[in-house]
């Protein structure tokens, strides 16, 4: 009994094959050639890789990737890989692969693998955050991704950073065409920008080796990142909350931001946990296979 899953990422994309007990039985991956049909033909080849590997054909398939479909027209909006937008995603690949196509927010993906049986296994209500290239969210109430009716729960990246300083407004500007965006402030690439250097990598270094502008920097990210999580709360007071994305792995982070965001909170206690994704940047292909029951 095999799930299939596909993570389309905008550096990578990652096929896998999951069984009954949600080990993996197959996972590949190849680089995102940055194209759409390029990007059809690698989502292709790496399903038939992973078939081969499982040693079972994917009866349906399920997709995480940046953005949403619209319910209006069909076609893929919100995408920051703006060569998706306005493309018939779902319909072009069903046609390429010829079998059923779920797609969900990559965002959702890591919330329904988290929540199925990672940091937020048990939990009723979980809300989970990509703290990476981008920023996202995604909502799972009693092991039900919660979409919305017009299909943009956990749009939580493109809200803007709450109670903004002076110094803070309005904010940059956002590839959405707005300003201020969560994504512009507390991405793994805002990091680095605020820490003023060029990659994530460079700045995680400077974060473990006690580097003081990096480390006022952290300062400055955990106060925005407790607010952004603040009015979450306020609006859905999770059981759990789970960070993915690189900069999950900032230990730091899980020290720090429960009373971070306390004094944020319409609440007189906040007892939330706020956890690592348990399974890494394995839950965005471990949930988009979760979209489909298992195939017997």
């Amino acid at each position: 009994m095999i799930r299939f899953g596909v993570d389309f990422g905008g550096t990578k994309i990652e096929a896998a094959a999951l069984d009954a007990d949600g080990q993996f039985v197959a996972r590949v991956r190849k680089p995102n050639p940055g194209n759409y049909d390029d990007a059809l033909g690698v989502v292709a080849a790496l399903l038939a890789d992973a078939e081969c590997m499982a040693g079972a054909k994917a009866q349906r398939l399920g997709m995480g990737i940046p953005g949403s479909i619209s319910p209006r027209t069909g076609l893929i909006r919100n995408a920051n890989s703006t060569y998706l937008n306005d493309r018939a995603f779902q319909t072009d690949l069903i046609t390429r692969l010829e079998r059923p196509v779920r797609l969900a927010n990559d965002a959702n993906c890591l919330a329904l693998s988290e929540a199925a049986d990672g940091a937020g296994s048990g939990a009723g209500v979980v809300f989970a955050a990509i703290l990476g290239t981008g920023c996202g969210g995604g909502l799972v109430v009693d092991g039900r991704l919660i979409e919305g009716r017009n299909g943009v729960g956990g749009e939580w990246g493109h809200t803007p950073l709450p109670w903004p300083t002076p110094e803070e407004y309005p904010g940059p500007a956002c590839w959405c065409g707005r300003k201020g965006c969560l994504e512009t402030w507390i991405s793994g690439p805002a990091f680095s920008r605020d820490a003023g250097h060029p990659t994530g990598q460079a700045t995680m270094a400077a974060i473990e080796s006690g580097d003081a502008s990096a480390m006022a920097a952290l300062d400055r990210y955990v106060d925005r990142l407790s607010r952004a999580l603040a009015v979450t709360c306020d609006l859905i007071d999770p059981d759990v909350i789970v960070l993915g994305g690189g900069m999950s792995n900032v230990e730091a982070l899980y020290d720090r931001l429960p009373a971070a965001i306390t004094p944020h909170v319409f609440s007189d206690s906040f007892e939330t946990p706020v956890r690592k994704a348990l399974h890494g940047d394995s839950s965005g292909v471990r949930g988009a296979a979760w979209l489909w029951p298992l195939e017997s």
